[in-house]
């Protein structure tokens, strides 16, 4: 059976989508899997500098026809790999404009199209969402709630919202992401490090608060992943 096609998703900066694809390449990873990154935020890639050396990992642009053609070539030339997509903060302009080129294509790949969607506690996380879910609409979604931004009771737009409801509806999950201390995320990022480096690389304090952190990530993702 081939392998999940997993996007990690938000459209607007600043929300988490970075750390979150980096948290689903290594959950992958310790279940034996085989990721294939496609680094989407061309203009600072951070999450192909950290796993560059240690996966398949290309860069396309998905502002464009010509990246999207690729990305559906690559899942389908990587059969053995799961794809994990990091998509870039204008992500929803790609999907609106192309993203039927991925969507019609789904049945013959043989792909599931799997979507985490991470929101802050604000209005256009959940706009963002409703444009998403319209343009892949083969897409089964998780919202995933950034415990950077608060507990679980802060997000309370969404938790009352008619988002919600449609993408429980339609199978999908409402989970929350652990937050990782500042001076450790800081550390993995302008040393453009991977988990499994990081975890060898770091000060003992830092790598307990990563291990802590990963752990409640690997729970939440799997979740979704087991589905």
């Amino acid at each position: 059976m081939k392998k999940r096609i997993y996007v990690s998703g938000g459209s607007k900066g600043g929300v988490g989508k970075s750390l979150q694809s980096v948290a689903l390449i290594d959950t992958l990873l310790a279940r034996g899997e085989k990721p294939l990154l496609i680094e989407s935020d061309t203009s600072n890639p951070d999450v192909w500098k950290m796993y560059k050396d240690e996966i398949q990992a290309v860069t396309l642009d998905l502002d464009d026809a010509d990246g999207w053609i690729d990305l559906v070539n690559l899942c389908d030339q990587h059969p053995e790999h799961c794809v994990v997509v990091n998509t870039a903060a204008r992500n929803n302009r790609g999907v609106a404009a192309y993203g039927a080129t991925l969507n019609t294509t789904l049945s013959e790949l043989q792909r599931e199209l799997v979507t985490f969607w991470i929101i802050n506690r604000q209005r256009d996380s959940l706009e963002l969402l409703l444009d998403y879910m319209a343009a892949l609409p083969s897409s089964r979604t998780h919202v995933v709630r950034n415990a950077y931004f608060g507990e679980e009771r802060k997000f309370e737009l969404y938790a009352g919202s008619k988002v919600r409801k449609s993408v429980e509806d339609a199978g999908g999950l409402s989970l929350t992401f652990p937050d990782l201390a500042d001076r450790v995320s800081d550390d993995i990022y302008s040393r453009r490090l991977s988990i499994g480096r990081a975890l060898q690389e770091l000060p003992i304090g830092n790598r307990a608060e990563l291990t802590r952190w990963r752990n409640g990530a690997h729970a939440t993702l799997a979740k979704a992943i087991d589905a």
